[in-house]
């Protein structure tokens, strides 16, 4: 049976760890949101856990992407900047147009990865400034339009120009793609981290956590 003091902090969902100014609350499970498709559990509350418990609780379901799901993204965004630097390669027309698009690809592939991880870290809550996020959208906006606009007035053959513009859309939609994925891995990785801080300081103060006194002084 474990002390009360640590069954306690397991059923309010907080725990421990000990510092220089002494024994502070680590931030509660419930904090720990999902961080792709599959939802990460937190841990549940039992009557009288044990070390087990804890332990099976921590790692329940966290579960990040498939290898084969990163393989497909990754070769996904390969083939979208295969696809659009070979185009722009042997783009037709004078050398200014071809440094436009190259320079408006680039800006908006940039931009869509920027606008990703915006949205991703306000996704809870809003951490960002509402003139960084409308700095943000502006500047993918204008990418988008600004390489459309080239793409439009370029007096190419049809063909060719249908081509440019479907792996320029390949290549937006890879990015999105390839940032949630990466997100996804960074989140999973300092999640499980977190559960493992989490695990070893209930292992330390089940038999080293000084008793929490919480009750108020009584005024004389």
């Amino acid at each position: 049976m474990l002390p009360k003091s640590i069954v306690k902090r397991y059923q309010t969902g907080g725990f421990e760890r000990h510092t220089q100014e002494g024994w502070i609350p680590f931030p509660a499970a419930a904090s720990i949101g999902p961080v792709f498709n599959n939802v990460l559990h937190t841990m549940t509350p039992t009557a009288h856990p044990t070390r087990a418990d804890v332990r099976t609780d921590l790692r329940s379901d966290l579960h990040g992407d498939t290898r084969a799901w990163k393989a497909q993204v990754w070769i996904s965004f390969g083939a979208a900047v295969t696809l659009c630097a070979s185009g722009l390669a042997w783009l037709p027309g004078a050398d200014l147009d071809r440094a436009f698009m190259v320079m408006g690809y680039l800006f908006t592939m940039s931009s869509a990865f920027v606008l990703a991880k915006h949205v991703r870290d306000n996704q809870t809550r809003r951490v960002d400034t509402p003139l960084w996020g409308a700095v943000v959208w502006l500047g993918f906006g204008l990418a988008m339009a600004l390489t459309a606009w080239g793409l439009l007035r370029m007096e190419i053959n049809p063909t060719y120009k249908a081509y440019l513009g479907v792996s320029w859309l390949f290549l937006v939609s890879s990015v999105f793609t390839l940032a949630k994925t990466l997100r996804d891995a960074h989140e999973a990785a300092l999640a499980r981290a977190r559960g493992e801080g989490r695990q070893a300081a209930w292992a330390a103060g089940a038999t080293t956590a000084p008793a929490v006194d919480n009750s108020a002084p009584v005024a004389r």
